[in-house]
């Protein structure tokens, strides 16, 4: 019964590139689905993939397809470059390839506590039958409270290296009350003490990962201890992700090293003077650098000029490359994000202008564009600064006769 159910899809090939998709029937796996859709948008989508959806139980998070039945009959999808396929990337100077960076959300409202040890979830059913029936805890063993801490420090860094106390507290909050038999008897919130254990497995989780050469983590440390007890303190200057940055300090691809990727770089530059440059070619290049561009902000020079910056990355100045930066750093699309804020904000930054100026005409209520227009136009106006170079007006007329000339 389920193969017959229609389908309703908005399937995202690119980061600002959706398309409406419907099916009679619902394919019977996911590999069918691929399928379908590559056959849909070929040749834009001729290579491997993996499918994304936004699962409705944890607030449209993206979670990965790996069971046709999880997909709702109206979803939104988005297309991830499989990794095995990213090596052997189309030279096309034409094909603009999605990105796909190392995270793929920042921090849920809704922490989603991971998968155990066939053990320890075997323990916890258990336990959490027990306490449903009559109220007793659970006793772990000192292994399979280990294994609890491990997964979940896993887990938290999928999303964050160095998560805020109220994430901590988030995320020992979720793992209560999935598993309610691990309260902790005689505590008023019944998670405070595996906050605490969290906090410091992340900590030992994040030592792990700097010597095995993860940057995000490897560059806050050789601070102060004991063979250095001249170096600064190692709770001081951590070098850490802002609220809305998911890839803050990603490694570099494999097989690359800053000399490769420094060539790339010049590439770059070089292909950005042309006068008839290839936005394909500087989009690739543009993903492939960004680790090294995250390591000269962050790690090398952190207090450089944007304008000394701009010179090294002049494809920053390009449109298309600075919302494709913004998503590679936040994995949130510039235009939509912008244009929501917009839409937001334009009623009260128009009663604004009124309550600043009289009234004399009638807005149109009925036109989102001239909405923005207004909201837009009269930013400057409001904060009384040159509007020249803030807005640029299109003479239609005049550019088109020009063109065809």
């Amino acid at each position: 019964m389920a193969e017959s159910q229609k389908l309703l899809l908005r399937v995202y090939i690119a980061p600002d590139i959706a398309h409406k998709m419907t099916l009679s029937t619902r394919p019977s796996t996911v590999e069918e689905l691929i399928t379908v859709i590559k056959e849909k948008f070929r040749p834009r989508l001729d290579f491997d993939f993996n499918l994304q959806y936004e699962d409705p139980d944890f607030g449209g998070q993206l979670c990965f397809l790996t069971d046709i039945s999880e997909l709702p009959e109206k979803a939104v999808l988005k297309v991830h470059r499989s990794e095995t396929d990213a090596g052997s990337a189309s030279t096309s100077d034409t094909e603009i390839l999605p990105y796909a960076p190392e995270r793929l959300q920042s921090w849920p409202d809704v922490f989603p506590v991971p998968q155990f040890s066939y053990d320890v979830e075997h323990s916890l059913n258990g336990g959490n039958m027990a306490y449903q029936n009559s109220g007793k805890f659970l006793k772990l063993t000192k292994g399979q409270k280990h294994d609890i801490l491990e997964n979940m420090a896993k887990a938290m860094h999928s999303f964050k290296a160095y998560p805020s106390d109220k994430e901590v507290a988030k995320a020992a909050e979720a793992l209560i009350s999935k598993h309610p038999c691990l309260t902790e008897p005689g505590s008023q919130c019944g998670w405070y003490g595996w906050k605490t254990s969290l906090k410091f497995k992340m900590g030992n989780f994040r030592t792990k990962l700097s010597r095995s050469g993860c940057e995000e983590v490897a560059v806050n440390s050789g601070k102060r201890s004991k063979n250095n007890p001249e170096s600064e303190s190692p709770h001081s200057n951590i070098k850490r992700a802002r609220r809305a940055e998911v890839n803050y300090l990603p490694n570099f691809p494999k097989g690359e090293s800053a000399e490769s990727l420094e060539q790339q770089r010049l590439q770059i530059v070089e292909e950005v003077s042309k006068t008839e440059r290839s936005l394909g070619l500087i989009e690739r290049l543009m993903q492939s650098t960004f680790a090294l561009r995250r390591k000269q902000i962050v790690v090398d020079n952190p207090s450089q000029a944007v304008k000394e910056f701009l010179e090294k990355w002049p494809a920053l100045r390009l449109e298309s490359q600075i919302a494709a930066e913004f998503h590679r750093i936040t994995n949130i699309s510039l235009k939509n994000k912008f244009y929501a804020e917009l839409d937001n904000h334009t009623p009260r930054l128009i009663a604004v202008y009124r309550q600043k100026a009289a009234r004399t005409g009638k807005a149109d209520h009925y036109d989102i564009n001239n909405r923005r227009t207004v909201a837009l136009r009269a930013l400057p106006v409001y904060f009384r600064e040159d509007d020249s170079v803030f807005f640029k007006m299109w003479n239609v007329g005049f550019y088109t006769s020009q063109l065809n000339f």
